[in-house]
């Protein structure tokens, strides 16, 4: 899609004027002041840095139209990379909006929503909870009665993206040259809403299965569009595996009712599985919500102890690395 041309003015009001519009494995679309451009990463970015651009990324080019350097982010959503590898992955950049969608049909999930609200809380970015296909829930006042519940005072918004409703409340939160992302599993509906928000069909749709209203990877890059009121929206791919990248703040952030319990508790270290003195035990939080945050919480001890073991093993390659080079000058 070309740059229209308002999108000069959201350009111009920023002191550095290359952003990645779009971003599919080693093929990067950049927006400038004077157009799209097709760019590269530099050999050196390739190899001596982790920090590969993304979408959203305000970026330095030179010559030949490859990305030197990614400008330190503001705000980031981001998980751990798929697999066995404990690195980070930044699915979008600097969001001011996040949009967590989440279908009202047969894959609703509130356990799901807190993990979504976990990594969203982390971003930095302002979290909205948006409960999509309104339009096939017997329900909607108790769905998000059931996820007001959860959320933390994170705003919850019931739409409907095929039917249009809800959407201009949606709409309130978008501002002119300001960046908002939709981010949540395959199926919710993140296309449909992107396209009735364009006002245009930008992104590929498709239904989900009927079983189990599960959705089929639709959209396979992360975009990010210029809307016809001067805001910029990011769509991203479905994320059907969504492994913690996080601190112990953001965990507090999504259960602080749990979190003011615990700071009764007669032990520091106490895991609020029936331990003597334990004041979560002896309240009446919901187990189902209670049994979800010690899961996420065990996850988040396991990647502290695989970030700090990567700690160990990088610095132990970088004494290797200058006794090497001291024993090569020592022969010279």
């Amino acid at each position: 899609m070309p740059i229209l041309k308002a999108s000069l003015c959201v350009f111009a009001k920023h002191a550095r004027n290359r952003r990645v519009a779009l971003a599919d494995r080693d093929r990067f679309l950049v927006w400038t002041r004077s157009g799209e451009a097709e760019a590269t990463v530099s050999g050196r970015l390739r190899h001596l840095s982790e920090d590969w651009p993304v979408v959203g990324d305000w970026i330095a080019l030179e010559e030949g139209c490859r990305i030197a350097r990614v400008v330190p982010r503001r705000t980031a959503f981001s998980r751990k990379q798929p697999g066995d590898a404990t690195r980070e992955q930044v699915i979008a950049a600097n969001i001011d909006v996040l949009f967590v969608v989440c279908g009202l049909d047969g894959d609703f999930n509130l356990r799901r929503i807190e993990r979504y609200l976990l990594l969203a809380w982390e971003s930095g970015a302002k979290p909205i909870l948006v409960l999509n296909k309104s339009d096939v829930c017997a329900d909607v006042a108790e769905a998000a009665g059931s996820v007001a519940d959860v959320a933390s005072g994170t705003p919850v918004l019931a739409v409907s993206a095929r039917e249009g409703w809800g959407v201009p409340a949606l709409e309130q939160h978008l501002q002119p040259a300001r960046t908002a992302a939709f981010i949540g599993s395959s199926g919710a509906g993140k296309s449909t809403l992107v396209n009735r928000l364009l006002g245009r069909d930008e992104q590929r749709v498709q239904e989900v299965r009927a079983g189990d209203s599960r959705g089929r990877h639709t959209t396979v890059r992360r975009e990010l569009f210029l809307a016809p009121g001067g805001w910029l929206l990011i769509d991203t791919p479905g994320l059907r595996e969504l492994q913690l990248w996080a601190g112990a703040d953001s965990l507090d952030a999504v259960f602080p009712d749990i979190a003011d319990l615990a700071a009764g508790c007669r032990f520091r270290d106490c895991r609020h599985q029936g331990e003597p003195g334990c004041a979560v035990a002896a309240s009446r939080i919901d187990q189902a919500r209670l049994a979800n945050y010690t899961k996420l919480q065990r996850e988040l001890a396991h990647l502290d102890r695989k970030l700090d073991q990567r700690a160990a093993q990088e610095e132990k390659r970088r004494i290797k690395r200058i006794h090497r080079a001291m024993r090569r000058d020592y022969r010279r």
